[in-house]
C-alpha cells in the first residue's frame, strides 16, 4: 500500500464484489458487467470523460443495494433472495417483476426502493471523490428509454448515456450467463425501444457473442487494466475511502451504524497502547473498517431476529468474515487485510469463526480485533438484547477473558482505549440541525418506526413526523438511508468508545 501507487479502482472493485452479494448475484457480476459496458461504450464511440463514467456506473451502479435492506426483509422477507429473483425481470414489463417477485405495495413500493438505492449509491460515490457525470447517472440508475423507470421518469437521452450502457450491459450478462447467447439476444431484442436505448441493443446485437464472450470467470485484473483514466492515490486518501466501505457494509443494519468506525478506532487505539506499533496500528484501522464487508452477503432476515438463532440461521452468519475475506482477496490492494479482517470472530479456545482457529494460529494484531469487535458490538442496541454500558461491556470482555475465549493484553489495551476516547458532541450541529431533531434522526437512523421514536422521546408521533420533514429537508436527503449516511459521516449518532 505504498503512497501513490494505490489504484482507486481496486477499492472499487471490492466493493463492488459485496454489492454483487447483496443482490444474490455471483461474484464478478459487477465485473463482467464493467467489461462488456466498456466495450459497448468503445463500439458507441463514447471517449475522454463519458468512457470513466460509464466505467464507474457500470461497476457501482448498485451500491446503493444495502440501503434498504432492513425495510424490504421487514416488508416482505428475503431481501438477497427477492434481488436474485427479480434480477432477470428488474427492466422487463411489469408483469414480469410480479411474476417473479410481487412486492407488498406494487409499483410504489418498487419506485420507493429505487429512489432509496439511488440515493444512496449519489450520496456514497461522492463520498468516494467521484465526478459530476457518475453522481448524475448513479442518482437516476434505474431509469428506462420508455420514461417508466425511477426515480424521476426520464426518457430517451435525458436519461444519462451511461446508465444507459450499463444497464443493457448487466441485464446481457445476467442473461447469459443464466440462459445462453439466444435467450439474451430474444430478450435484448424485446426491451429495444422499451427499457433500453436502442443503439445501444444494437450495438451489442451487432457484435454478436462475441461481444460477451470472455465474461463467464471475474475477471479482475481486466477490470483494472480497463480503467480509461486510471486514478492513484495516497494513504490518507485510501483510509476516507474505507470508511465510506464501512459506512457501506453497516447501512445494511440500522442498529450497527458506526460499528466498523468504531472498531477500527478502538482497535488502532489498542494496538498503539499495546506497543504494537504504526504500522499493526495502521494494518488494524483499515481491518477494521472493512472487517464486516461480507454481512452484506447475509439477508436481514436473519440479523434482524429478535429471538435466538436456528441453527441453520448461525450456519449464515458464520458465513459473514469467510465473506469479508473472500471479498479483500480479489485484489492486490487489500489482499494483506483479507486474513486479519476475516479473524474478527476467532477465540482463542478454536471456538469462534469461520475457521474455529485455536490460540496458537491467532497474531496479536488478530486478537486485538477480535476483542474490539466483541466490545464495540456490546455498546449497540441488538434485536435480541439491549444495549450495555461501557462498564457493563468491559466487565462481559473480562469474562471473555476468564473463560480463555479472548487475549488478556489485547482485552486489556482495548478497554483502556475505550476509556481513554469519548465523542465530543459539537455545540451547533451541522446542516442547522437543532438538539431534538439530532435526537429525532438517531432514533429514527435506528430503524425505530415513528411511534416508537414518539414512546422514546415522550413526543407525539405528529412531532416526530415534523421533525424528520423538517430534518431530511435542512441536509438534503429524502430516506432513512440517506439520513443515515449523513448522520454517521457527520459524526451524529452519539456513541462512546
Amino acid at each position: 500500500m505504498t503512497d501513490g501507487r494505490i489504484r482507486l479502482a481496486e477499492v472499487l472493485a471490492a466493493l463492488s464484489i459485496a454489492t454483487d452479494l447483496g443482490l444474490g448475484q455471483p461474484a464478478g457480476h459487477a465485473a463482467r458487467t464493467c467489461l462488456l459496458a466498456m466495450r459497448l461504450a468503445r463500439a458507441l464511440g463514447v471517449g475522454g470523460a463519458g468512457l470513466s463514467d460509464v466505467y464507474y456506473v457500470s461497476l457501482l451502479r448498485y451500491i446503493g443495494c444495502t440501503a434498504d435492506a432492513f425495510e424490504v426483509a421487514a416488508l416482505a422477507g428475503d431481501e438477497i433472495g427477492i434481488a436474485a429473483a427479480v434480477g432477470p425481470a428488474v427492466m422487463g414489463e411489469p408483469a414480469e417483476e410480479t411474476a417473479a417477485v410481487a412486492l407488498p405495495g406494487g409499483n410504489a413500493a418498487k419506485a420507493v426502493v429505487m429512489a432509496t438505492h439511488c440515493e444512496a449509491a449519489e450520496l456514497l460515490a461522492g463520498r468516494l471523490g467521484l465526478g459530476a457525470g457518475v453522481l448524475t447517472a448513479l442518482r437516476h440508475g434505474f431509469e428506462r428509454w420508455d420514461g417508466r423507470g425511477n426515480p424521476a421518469g426520464l426518457a430517451a437521452e435525458a436519461v444519462p448515456l451511461p446508465v444507459r450502457v450499463a444497464v443493457v450491459a448487466r441485464d446481457a450478462e445476467l442473461w447469459h450467463r443464466r440462459a445462453g447467447y439466444a435467450a439474451t439476444a430474444e430478450v435484448l431484442r424485446h426491451r429495444r425501444g422499451r427499457a433500453y436505448d436502442p443503439a445501444v441493443v444494437d450495438a451489442i446485437l451487432g457484435g454478436g457473442e462475441p461481444m460477451l464472450a470472455g465474461t463467464a470467470v471475474p475477471p479482475w485484473e481486466e477490470v483494472l487494466a480497463a480503467e480509461p483514466a486510471p486514478v492513484h492515490i495516497g494513504g490518507d486518501r485510501l483510509d476516507t475511502l474505507l470508511a465510506v466501505a464501512a459506512d457501506f457494509a453497516d447501512l445494511k443494519i440500522p442498529y450497527a451504524l458506526g460499528h466498523s468506525r468504531q472498531v477500527a478506532r478502538l482497535a488502532e487505539a489498542a494496538a498503539r497502547d499495546a506497543g504494537l506499533g504504526d504500522e499493526c496500528a495502521v494494518r488494524l484501522r483499515r481491518a477494521g473498517l472493512l472487517h464486516d464487508l461480507g454481512r452484506t452477503g447475509i439477508s436481514n432476515v436473519v440479523w434482524d431476529q429478535p429471538r435466538p438463532l436456528s441453527a441453520d440461521e448461525w450456519e449464515r452468519v458464520r458465513l459473514h468474515p469467510y465473506l469479508t475475506e473472500r471479498i479483500l482477496e480479489r485484489t492486490a490492494l487489500l489482499r494483506p487485510l483479507a486474513r486479519l479482517a476475516g479473524a474478527h470472530h476467532e477465540r482463542l479456545d478454536g471456538g469462534g469463526y469461520h475457521r474455529g482457529s485455536p490460540g496458537s494460529a491467532l497474531g496479536m494484531a488478530e486478537r486485538v480485533l477480535a476483542a474490539a469487535d466483541c466490545y464495540q458490538a456490546m455498546l449497540q442496541q441488538r434485536p435480541h438484547r439491549r444495549a450495555r454500558t461501557p462498564a457493563e461491556a468491559a466487565r462481559e470482555l473480562a469474562a471473555e477473558v476468564a473463560g480463555g475465549r479472548l487475549d488478556p493484553r489485547a482485552a486489556a489495551a482495548v478497554t483502556a482505549a475505550a476509556g481513554q476516547t469519548s465523542v465530543r458532541l459539537p455545540s451547533r450541529w451541522p446542516g442547522g440541525l437543532t438538539d431534538r431533531e439530532v435526537d429525532v434522526l438517531r432514533l429514527a437512523c435506528r430503524g425505530l418506526s415513528k411511534p416508537q421514536v414518539a414512546q422514546a422521546l415522550c413526543i407525539s408521533v405528529k412531532t416526530v413526523g415534523r421533525h424528520l420533514e423538517n430534518t431530511y429537508a435542512k441536509i438534503g436527503v429524502s430516506s432513512r438511508a440517506g439520513a443515515a449516511l449523513y448522520a454517521v459521516h457527520h459524526g451524529l449518532l452519539g456513541e462512546t468508545g
